[in-house]
């Protein structure tokens, strides 16, 4: 329904783009230096790089916004890791929300985009199909925005891993975005979302789930810069040949996707909010799942 054939040789490669996302963020929780490397000196080399290059078809304007805003949350993360800064100075955690808010509506601009433009074929070298499937994942966006709570909690840890842990975003925020998530770059970026829609977003949830409580924004941050400094430097690697994965272009795929995304995100404002009324929590300044046993397990994990 969703794609067509996937011959046993690229759920080889799937596999091993999940494990190696996985593997990169394990290595930059463990290291400062490989952290500073990786997000910061790197994407100043490759920008070269990218300037100089032969333009690609596959890069539209959203991919140059993602990569950067990718790696600002990455950086913007590395103070609360490394640093005490974020406890002299508590504006600062806010610059997480802001983040996390700022790329949802990147995407979800791009998703109207794409629905007023009523794509229905090839553009910028890429085969898309619009329709009403966009408007529904952007309001789903929108609703992941509003639903952004906790921040006043998060804090980084002392351990052998640096990690910025969030306890309020819960595991049932962390399943509605990437589903949410999932919708998007099945409609909006398919030239290679057999990849970049569920093994781009399983590799964080992974870490968060089973050894690595409250660390999923972080990991998504991780994850999402290693793949789009890929992409910027190999866009056709994923986007044809071999490894490419041809969508369906079934708009069955696209509206049950983006039904499942707002369906998700309505049932968790209904729940947030029924949180927020029953405990006077105030959904700016508290945390409002903060009793919850996720959220006490991410507090006490020993990251």
């Amino acid at each position: 329904m969703f794609f067509e054939a996937i011959p046993w040789y690229n759920i080889v490669m799937w596999i091993g783009v999940l494990v190696i996302l996985i593997g990169l963020n394990e290595l930059v929780r463990l290291s400062k230096g490989v952290s500073i490397a990786i997000f910061i000196v790197l994407p100043v080399i490759l920008t070269v790089v990218w300037s100089i290059q032969d333009g690609s078809e596959l890069l539209s304007w959203f991919a140059w916004v993602k990569v950067y805003s990718a790696l600002a949350g990455s950086i913007i993360f590395m103070v609360i890791r490394f640093t005490d800064y974020p406890q002299r100075h508590k504006w600062y955690v806010k610059l997480v929300p802001a983040i996390l808010g700022i790329n949802i509506l990147e995407a979800a601009i791009r998703e109207l985009q794409v629905g007023l433009a009523g794509f229905n074929g090839i553009v910028d070298g890429v085969n898309y199909i619009s329709g009403g499937w966009n408007y529904l994942n952007a309001a789903a966006g929108i609703l992941s925005i509003l639903l952004i709570c906790g921040w006043s909690g998060i804090y980084g840890t002392k351990g052998k891993r640096k990690d910025m842990v969030w306890p309020d975003q819960t595991m049932m925020y962390i399943i509605a975005y990437a589903v949410w998530n999932i919708s998007y770059v099945y409609s909006c970026a398919p030239a290679n979302a057999f990849y970049s829609a569920a093994a781009l977003n399983i590799a964080p949830i992974i870490p968060a789930l089973f050894w690595a409580k409250g660390t999923w924004m972080q990991n998504r941050a991780h994850t999402l810069s290693f793949w789009m400094l890929w992409i910027m430097t190999f866009p056709y690697f994923f986007g044809a040949g071999t490894f490419n994965v041809g969508l369906s272009y079934n708009p069955a795929a696209n509206w049950t996707l983006a039904g499942i995304s707002l369906a998700l995100n309505g049932l968790l404002a209904i729940w947030q909010l029924y949180r927020i009324v029953k405990y006077r929590r105030h959904p700016l300044k508290d945390e409002i799942w903060s009793a919850t046993t996720a959220a006490k397990q991410a507090i006490h994990s020993g990251n």
